[in-house]
C-alpha cells in the first residue's frame, strides 16, 4: 500500500535532522498561523499563490532563493565546521553518513535552488520591464515554471526528516548512484527533485527567449535592447539547449535504478564515463545560464552609477553571444583526468582558454565605464565593484586549471572548491544581491537601508576571502576533496581560517535579514516617489515604483539606446497632460500553477518511495488539470480606457517628478 516507505524512514536515531525538521516546521507552523489569524489568506490566494504577473513570479523566485539560501548555508558552516575540528584523533560531530548527505544537499540546492531561483526571479520581473512590454509572453505557463521549481525545492527538504538524501555529492556520479551502491532512497530524492525543478526551469527559459524574441516596444531593434536583456537571453537560450540533456541523463539513471537498464553501469554494455559526458554537456553551460544575468545586472549598475552609457555596448553584447555558444565547447576541461588522450585534452583546454577572452572584454568595459564617470558608491556598486576584483582572480585560477597538466595535479584537491566558489560567489551570488539592491525600490516602492547593505557587502566580500583563499593553499599543499576527517593537523590552522570566513558571511546573511527589516519598518522615510531613484537609464524607471498590473498604460516609443535616458535629455519622460488610453486585455490569475506543483510535489515523493497506486492519480491530476485549463476560453480580463485613466491618474498624484 505504501511502497518502501514505513516508520523505519523517519530518522528517530540521529539528533540533528530530527532537530533541524522540529525547527523549520516551528517556523512554518507559526508562519500559518499568522497567515490565518490576520486574515492574510484570501489576499495571498488572490495576489500571489494564483498570480500570473511577470513582476509577483519574479519576487517570489528570488523569495525562494533566498529561503533555500538559508538552508545550503546551514548545511556550508556544517561542513565547514566538522572539517576545522574532526582533525588528527578527533572525529567531530557529524557522522560520514550525515556528512555525505549534507555534502550532497548543499551543493544541489545552491545551484538549483538558491543560484537559479535568484536569476530567473531577476529575468522575471526586469526584462518585460526593460523591453517596455507588458508581460512575459506566456504568463500561466511562468507560473507553472516557478512551482514546479518550489515542488522541487519542496522534495529536496522532505528528505531531511523522512529517508535521507543522496551520498553521492551533488553531482551524482554512477556507479555510487546506480541501486547496487545507493540501494536507499536517497539518490530517488536527488533525482526526481531535479528533474522536477528542471522541467520548471526548461519552461521558464522558453518563456523568456519567446518574450525577447517576439515582444518588444515599438522600436526597440534588438541592437537597442539593454545589456541585462541580451544576458537574459543568451541565458535562456543555453536552458532551453542545455536542461534537455539533464532530463535526459536523470531519466537514463532513473531507468537503470528503477528497470534494470544498464546506462551506466559497467556490465551489459553501459558507461559511467558516459554519465559525466552527458551532465557536464549540460553543466559547464549551466555555469554560464548562472554568471551570464550577472553580467548583465553588473552593466546595468556600472552604467548607472558610473552617470554614463555603458562602454562598448555592441562589444559587450558580441562578447555575450560568443560565451553562449563557446560554453558548450569546453566541458570536457571537468574531466581531463578521464584519459581520453592528449589531443582530446589540448583541444578542451584551448577552448578552455579561448572563453576566457569575451569574459575579459566584459571587465574592460566595465571599467572603462567607471573611468572619468561620476561613480557613487551604494551598496549594489559596491558588490559590482567587489565582483570585478574577485571574478578576476577566480577567472585567473580557471585559466590555471584549464592547462591539462596542471588539472591532472589540483583536479582533485580543494583548490578546485576554491575556484568554483570563487566564481559563484563572486560572481552570481554578488550579482544577485547587486540585482536585489539595484531593483528593491522599483518591486516595493522604498530604497533598503543602506547602512547594512553596506555592512552585509563588507561581510560578504571580507568572509569570501576568509573562507576560500585557505583553500588554494590546502589545495596546492595537497588536500582532496569531500573529506569529513583530516588526517593531516597540519592543515587545522587553514581550515580554523576558513570557518571563520564562513562565520563573517553568515554576518553578511544576518546584516541582509536586518537591511530588509529595518527597511521596512523605515519604509515610510525612503519612499520612491519618482520611480527613478537612481538616475536610471533604462525604461523600468520610466513606470511608478512598484509597477501597474499591466505595466505601460501607453508603450513606450524607443528611438535609441538607453530608453528612458534618451526621454528624460529630450524631456518627454514625463506622462503627457492627457495621453489616450486604449482599453487592454491582461491575463487573469489562475491557480493552474499551484494544482500541478501539488501534484507534482504527490508523484515526485510517490515515485521516491514506490508508492504506485498513488503516483498514477497524481500523475492523471496533473494531466486532467492542464486539459481542463487548455479548454478555458476566459483567460483574460479587459482595463477599458477609463479604468487606466482613473489608475494613472491615482498613481500620478502620488509621483513627484524630477
Amino acid at each position: 500500500m505504501l511502497g518502501r516507505l514505513s516508520w523505519a524512514a523517519i530518522p528517530f536515531n540521529e539528533p540533528l535532522p530530527l532537530i533541524s525538521a522540529a525547527v523549520v516546521g516551528l517556523v512554518v507552523l507559526a508562519v500559518m498561523v499568522t497567515v490565518v489569524v490576520k486574515g492574510w489568506l484570501p489576499y495571498l490566494w488572490r495576489e500571489w499563490l494564483t498570480s500570473v504577473d511577470h513582476k509577483r513570479i519574479g519576487v517570489m523566485y528570488f523569495t525562494l532563493g533566498l529561503v533555500m539560501l538559508l538552508r545550503g548555508f546551514s548545511d556550508a558552516i556544517m561542513m565547514r565546521t566538522q572539517q576545522a575540528i574532526a582533525v588528527g584523533t578527533a572525529h567531530g560531530y557529524l557522522p560520514p553518513d550525515h556528512y555525505d548527505q549534507i555534502f550532497s544537499a548543499h551543493g544541489a540546492i545552491m545551484i538549483f535552488f538558491v543560484a537559479m531561483p535568484f536569476v530567473i526571479g531577476l529575468m522575471n520581473f526586469v526584462v518585460p520591464l526593460q523591453l517596455g512590454v507588458r508581460d512575459v509572453a506566456f504568463p500561466v505557463l511562468n507560473s507553472v515554471a516557478f512551482w514546479l521549481t518550489a515542488s522541487g525545492a519542496l522534495l529536496i527538504n522532505l528528505s531531511l526528516v523522512i529517508g535521507n538524501f543522496a551520498r553521492t555529492g551533488w553531482m551524482g556520479y554512477p556507479p555510487l548512484s546506480e541501486l547496487a551502491f545507493s540501494p536507499d532512497v536517497g539518490v530517488d530524492y536527488y533525482l526526481w527533485s531535479l528533474q522536477i525543478s528542471g522541467i520548471g526551469t526548461l519552461l521558464g527559459g522558453i518563456n523568456i527567449v519567446t518574450t525577447i524574441l517576439k515582444l518588444r516596444a515599438p522600436g526597440m531593434t534588438y541592437f537597442r535592447m539593454p545589456v541585462f536583456c541580451w544576458t537574459a537571453l543568451a541565458s535562456s537560450l543555453l536552458i532551453v539547449a542545455a536542461f534537455p540533456i539533464l532530463t535526459a541523463t536523470f531519466l537514463m539513471l532513473l531507468l537503470d535504478r528503477y528497470l534494470g537498464f544498464h546506462f551506466f553501469t559497467s556490465d551489459a554494455g553501459g558507461s559511467q564515463m558516459m554519465y559525466v559526458n552527458l551532465f557536464w554537456a549540460w553543466g559547464h553551460p549551466e555555469v554560464y545560464i548562472l554568471i551570464l544575468p550577472a553580467f548583465g545586472v553588473f552593466s546595468e549598475v556600472f552604467a548607472t552609477f558610473s552617470g554614463k552609457s555603458l562602454f562598448g555596448y555592441r562589444s559587450m553584447v558580441l562578447a555575450t553571444l560568443a560565451i553562449c555558444i563557446l560554453s558548450f565547447m569546453v566541458w570536457l576541461h571537468h574531466f581531463f583526468t578521464m584519459g581520453a588522450g592528449a589531443d582530446v585534452n589540448a583541444f578542451f583546454g584551448i577552448m578552455s582558454t579561448v572563453i576566457a577572452v569575451p569574459t575579459g572584454v566584459k571587465v574592460f568595459n566595465w571599467l572603462f565605464t567607471m573611468f572619468r564617470g561620476r561613480v557613487v558608491y551604494r551598496t549594489a556598486m559596491l558588490f559590482a565593484v567587489g565582483f570585478v576584483v574577485t571574478f578576476v582572480i577566480g577567472g585567473m585560477t580557471g585559466v590555471l586549471l584549464a592547462v591539462p597538466p596542471v588539472d591532472f595535479v589540483l583536479h582533485n584537491s580543494v583548490f578546485l572548491v576554491a575556484h568554483f566558489h570563487n566564481v559563484i560567489i563572486g560572481g552570481v551570488v554578488f550579482g544577485a544581491l547587486a540585482g536585489y539592491n539595484y531593483w528593491f525600490p522599483k518591486v516595493f516602492g522604498f530604497t533598503l537601508d543602506e547602512r547594512f547593505g553596506k555592512a552585509s557587502f563588507w561581510c560578504w566580500l571580507v568572509g569570501f576571502y576568509l573562507a576560500f583563499t585557505p583553500l588554494y593553499v590546502l589545495g596546492l599543499k595537497g588536500m582532496t576533496r569531500r573529506l569529513e576527517h583530516i588526517s593531516n593537523p597540519g592543515w587545522q590552522p587553514l581550515l580554523l581560517v576558513a570557518e571563520a570566513g564562513a562565520v563573517v558571511i553568515m554576518c553578511g546573511i544576518l546584516c541582509q535579514i536586518a537591511q530588509l527589516y529595518v527597511s521596512i519598518r523605515t519604509r515610510e522615510q525612503h519612499l520612491d516617489l519618482t520611480g527613478d531613484p537612481w538616475n536610471g537609464r533604462t525604461l523600468e524607471w520610466a513606470t511608478t515604483s512598484p509597477p501597474p498590473p499591466y505595466n505601460f498604460a501607453v508603450l513606450p516609443q524607443v528611438e535609441t539606446l538607453d530608453a528612458f535616458w534618451d526621454m528624460k535629455q529630450r524631456g518627454t519622460a514625463r506622462p503627457a497632460p492627457a495621453p489616450a488610453y486604449e482599453a487592454i486585455e491582461v491575463p487573469r490569475n489562475s491557480p493552474v500553477g499551484i494544482v500541478i506543483a501539488f501534484f507534482a510535489s504527490i508523484a515526485g515523493f510517490t515515485l521516491i518511495w514506490h508508492i504506485w497506486w498513488l503516483a498514477i492519480i497524481a500523475l492523471l491530476g496533473a494531466a486532467i488539470t492542464l486539459f481542463v485549463f487548455g479548454w478555458l476560453d476566459d483567460r483574460e480580463r479587459e482595463i477599458s480606457a477609463a479604468e487606466m485613466a482613473e489608475t494613472e491618474r491615482a498613481r500620478s498624484g502620488r509621483r513627484q517628478f524630477a
